[in-house]
């Protein structure tokens, strides 16, 4: 089984999502006093993963 670029992309998207989502929830139920800080970090996560997924077929 052979990985192509596309699901190359498609898996480090689905990645990036889950270490983003995980970085949102570590700040606001451990580290309530920087969780805008880990909150920003998160987003920045998701646009990156927004950014892959867009890729997906153009490269």
């Amino acid at each position: 089984m052979g990985m192509n670029k596309n699901t190359v992309f498609a898996w480090a998207s689905f990645v990036m999502f889950i270490i983003g989502i995980a970085i949102i929830l570590l700040g606001v139920l451990k580290y309530i006093n920087y969780a805008i800080g880990f909150s920003v970090v998160g987003i920045g996560f998701f646009a990156i993963s927004w950014a892959f997924n867009a890729l997906k077929g153009r490269v």
